[in-house]
């Protein structure tokens, strides 16, 4: 189906139940998973100290760009199908429909893989129990959460984040102290910064490399836009919330992965054990065990569960209000841009979460089904990331053609138009860059497994394309009005 005339969107029944304060710690808790947890352990390892960090800072920066491009979007037209209904909007409803259905897609097939890792978790705990007994259990009251009402959502949330910040806090602490002997006995100062070839180990490839891997850990901080169409006052949540996300990466990352390089030299083989599995070989449990605290495998356990758990019920309500979006638009079926009257895209949520439970399902009966299904949302992330920069830098412009002035605005993004342009080249640059080997090596499989998303993006793309004949709008005809219809029903 066809948008209408002027591409306008209604947002009808969604209920504002968001605070501040959700949006707040749901933009953090969004950055920080097992990427930080575990992943951050093979970054050092392969990069050196220095190229980790320059990666972590490189791809922060960028992140910062583009939720500041997101930010200003989001206040002026706050709705549940964000950068999907902007890009629909703003450059061509062809490239709306191709983000939308991806980043369902994304979000769909990782609430499978969220569920089976927590499954995988539990192990720690109770191995005699069939891990797929967990995973329908978790998935269930994932979706229990997002059923209730948006506010239970953001509670959740809220929560699940709140332990994530407290644990990387005491984390920081614990590993100062650690660093200068005062925990554990032994001094370490800063010598692992210049052990052997650190800071920098394998150069600018290695560096590049760590790019992908940094990228990953920072995905889902987009989330707060889609939050945006259920936000109380998201005029003034969201600039509040994104000035204070850079801050944040920047403390909990960068101090985080200091402190890991100077504790840990980037020759052991410790930092390549961690796995979302084998949480006994994370960098922090590794500190925390330095530092003399002898439960911290099981505490850790715990948090990278909560944490799996929280990406999980994130992934749940973003591809839900994404779908609700594009039914509303009628890029999809009606039907899932119903809400009931507690504001829930019921049709949208079962869909989601038969589409998960079918996920989950090859995980268990076919593995290489499996692998295909997850390897096909690898990088919507980076596609989502591109489609914010492009639709904020059209954006600007036809805002500026069309006569308005900036000062309108309630929040504008810093450094136009450096941001949007320096965020589209480094997500370019990280999507290629993912596997440059299987291309020397011509190895099918491996091209295929790694960048299958493209090809699924292109054919949402130009299916939709050549069957409504749609073109790149021209900034002159780009619809600017604040067409939105929000009802709130008491």
């Amino acid at each position: 189906m066809a948008l209408d005339e002027h591409h306008t969107v209604k947002t009808q029944g969604v209920k504002r139940q968001l605070k501040t304060r959700h949006l707040s710690m749901i933009a953090i808790g969004g950055s920080i998973g097992t990427g930080l947890f575990v992943a951050s352990g093979s970054a050092i390892s392969t990069a050196g100290p220095g190229g980790a960090l320059v990666a972590y800072v490189g791809i922060g920066l960028m992140v910062f760009f583009l939720m500041t491009s997101l930010g200003e979007m989001a206040t002026y037209l706050p709705v549940s199908g964000s950068f999907s209904t902007y890009a629909t909007r703003f450059v061509d409803p062809a490239f709306g429909f191709a983000m939308g259905w991806n980043y369902w897609f994304n979000w769909a097939i990782t609430l499978a893989v969220d569920v089976s890792t927590a499954a995988l978790i539990m192990r720690f705990w109770v191995p005699q129990i069939p891990g797929w007994i967990f995973s329908v259990f978790f998935l269930l009251i994932i979706f229990a959460l997002n059923a209730l009402t948006v506010k239970a959502f953001g509670e959740a949330e809220y929560w699940f984040s709140i332990i994530k910040v407290i644990t990387v806090i005491a984390f920081i602490i614990i590993g100062i102290l650690t660093i200068f002997g005062i925990l554990g006995g032994h001094y370490y100062g800063l010598s692992n910064f210049t052990y052997k070839e650190a800071p920098f180990v394998g150069g600018v490839p290695a560096i590049l490399a760590m790019f992908v891997i940094a990228g990953f850990s920072f995905q889902g901080t987009e989330l707060i836009g889609i939050t945006a169409g259920e936000s109380k006052t998201p005029e003034k949540s969201i600039p509040k919330a994104i000035k204070t996300i850079f801050w944040r990466i920047l403390l909990f990352y960068i101090l985080a992965i200091a402190i890991i390089a100077a504790i840990i030299p980037y020759t052991s083989p410790d930092l390549l054990g961690g796995s979302e599995t084998n949480v006994a070989m994370s960098p922090f449990t590794l500190i925390f065990k330095n530092a003399g605290l002898a439960m911290a495998a099981g505490v850790m356990n715990a948090i990278i569960l909560t944490s799996v758990l929280s990406a999980g019920n994130s992934g749940m309500y973003a591809s839900t209000r994404m779908l609700m979006a594009m039914g509303q638009s009628g890029q999809a079926p009606r039907r899932m841009g119903r809400v009931n009257k507690r504001g829930i895209p019921m049709n949208a949520l079962i869909f989601t979460g038969i589409v998960a439970g079918l996920a989950l399902l090859t995980s268990i009966l076919g593995p290489q089904v499996y692998l295909y299904l997850v390897a096909a949302s690898g990088l919507t992330g980076f596609i989502a990331w591109i489609g914010i920069a492009v639709s904020h830098y059209r954006f600007r412009r036809a805002y500026k053609l069309q006569g308005h002035s900036l000062d309108e605005l309630k929040y504008k993004a810093k450094w136009f138009p450096l941001g949007p342009i320096l965020a589209l080249v480094l997500c370019i640059l990280v999507i290629v860059g993912q596997d440059l080997a299987s291309f020397a090596k011509w190895d099918i499989q491996a091209i295929l497994v790694t960048y299958m998303s493209i090809p699924l993006f292109l054919f949402c793309y130009f299916f939709y394309k050549i069957k409504h004949k749609t073109k790149l709008i021209p900034l002159e005809k780009v619809d600017l009005e604040k067409t939105v219809v929000v009802t709130d029903e008491k």
